[in-house]
């Protein structure tokens, strides 16, 4: 299913250059668990060999994703959380979607506030619903559309680039990811700590 998934998102890649990567980018941030790692390293790779310009791939990639980012955030926040779950139950078979992927998002969007809009976007599994929760949850738009833009940036940015520089070899993207992931949870550590500390501070200025 994988393998005709991430075979799918080449061709389109392939033939329609950088409008598919807007599409797949849409697709996937509107809550369709499209694999970015497959679509970013692929086009960064068409980068590399001169069919695509690094930055327009990130442009591209990073506008689809802040368009789909902002569906599924106006889904949240016109749907019922019941009757979107009950969607979830019935067709998230079809879209490789389920129940513990939307709690799972909502789990960190309440535990760790707006700013999680952020860090999810860096977390695989989670980036995708992310949007969700926080249209449920009614978060203010301008700042969901801000950290979501953001964390777009970061992730499609280092993807893209890592598959520039695997060139021939971003197949071998597994091996990477994990490394690439690690330091990933490493980077969302230091930013909840950094974060905590921020406050930290400030309750004792104002103390």
């Amino acid at each position: 299913m994988l393998e005709q998934i991430s075979n799918a998102i080449i061709h389109l890649i392939q033939t329609a250059g950088y409008f598919g990567v807007f599409l797949v980018t849409v697709s996937e941030a509107a809550l369709i668990p499209i694999p970015s790692e497959i679509t970013l390293t692929f086009s960064g790779f068409l980068a590399n060999k001169g069919v695509f310009l690094l930055p327009l791939v990130i442009l591209f990639a990073t506008l689809g994703e802040v368009i789909g980012s902002v569906v599924a955030y106006y889904l949240g926040v016109f749907l019922e959380e019941t009757l979107i779950v009950n969607i979830i139950k019935k067709f998230g078979k079809f879209l490789l979607v389920t129940e513990h992927d939307y709690y799972k998002a909502k789990t960190y969007f309440t535990k760790y506030g707006d700013r999680i809009v952020f860090f999810g976007r860096l977390i695989p599994g989670v980036r995708t619903f992310i949007s969700l929760p926080a249209g449920i949850l009614e978060m203010k738009f301008k700042k969901f559309l801000l950290y979501s833009f953001l964390g777009s940036l970061v992730w499609i940015t280092l993807l893209s680039s890592l598959g520039f520089y695997l060139g021939e070899r971003w197949k071998d993207i597994d091996v990477y990811f994990k490394k690439f992931e690690l330091g990933v949870f490493v980077l969302l550590i230091f930013g909840i700590l950094f974060y905590i500390n921020h406050k930290l501070k400030i309750i004792k200025f104002k103390a």
